[in-house]
């Protein structure tokens, strides 16, 4: 596919594209805790004593918790599953005999996760656990649905207005920049989806001439659409440039 002039952003220059070619942990705190894990991890984190623990799903929710009992009913950890949200909240009694629980749980989606927790402090803390997959699956099914043509367009013009798509995932992604004669081209977001990777650029004239960079129409090998930001850069101007290709790299 080869994206179709757009009011907003006609093609890019094969020139420019000749140096994109080349270009080409969460933090965590006792009363904030975020954890990014797939399907039948093992969480290892950190738990209140004496105080209420909140777990929750990203885009997702607790069907059920499996524990065993520790053999002192009056002083074993509980879980309770609060229905609404689906999170589950732990309460460990100050007198409970192990600095750590563990437990099984189950999502509303389908996953399993073992909590292997170790237990600190005496303030209510909260983990917030992500999964990869969910993400995926809902990039992948907005692919489907809006098809390859309406998706390398919708890509470029989420990555151009700074919007996320859903499931797409969007991070800052700094490059050294390249030089290919009076082109300078410096790589500053990635946009990963299930089967499509959006890329962003800035294009930089360091010349004394224009550059036209809309007097090619051919893109990258690979690339499912491009785009830029203006037809025509001035010395000393800089603009966007967009790449869209299939998950895995160009070609």
């Amino acid at each position: 596919m080869t994206l179709l002039p757009h009011p907003l952003r006609p093609h890019m220059a094969s020139s420019g594209f000749a140096v994109l070619a080349l270009t080409l942990a969460p933090t965590s705190a006792l009363a904030d805790q975020v954890i990014e894990a797939a399907d039948n991890a093992t969480i290892d984190c950190q738990l209140s004593r004496g105080e209420l623990s909140r777990i929750a799903l990203i885009d997702d929710g607790f069907a059920s918790v499996s524990k065993i009992a520790s053999g002192y009913p009056y002083n074993d950890f509980e879980v309770t599953h609060e229905p609404v949200r689906g999170d589950i909240y732990i309460s460990v009694p100050p007198l409970y005999a192990s600095d750590r629980v563990s437990f099984f749980a189950t999502s509303t989606a389908g996953y399993v996760y073992r909590f292997a927790c170790h237990l600190a402090g005496e303030d209510a803390t909260q983990l917030f656990i992500t999964n990869p997959a969910l993400r995926h699956a809902d990039a992948n099914d907005w692919e489907q649905q809006a098809g390859p043509d309406e998706t390398g367009i919708r890509l470029i013009e989420a990555m151009a207005s700074d919007a996320v798509l859903p499931g797409f995932t969007a991070r800052a992604e700094l490059s050294r920049p390249r030089r290919t004669g009076a082109i300078e081209v410096q790589q500053v977001a990635q946009y990963d989806g299930a089967t499509l990777t959006g890329q962003r650029f800035v294009i930089r004239n360091l010349g004394a001439e224009p550059l036209d960079l809309g007097s090619e129409r051919e893109g990258p090998a690979g690339a499912l659409a491009f785009a830029y930001g203006r037809g025509v850069l001035s010395p000393g101007e800089t603009t966007s440039a967009f790449l869209v290709f299939a998950s895995g790299g160009l070609e």
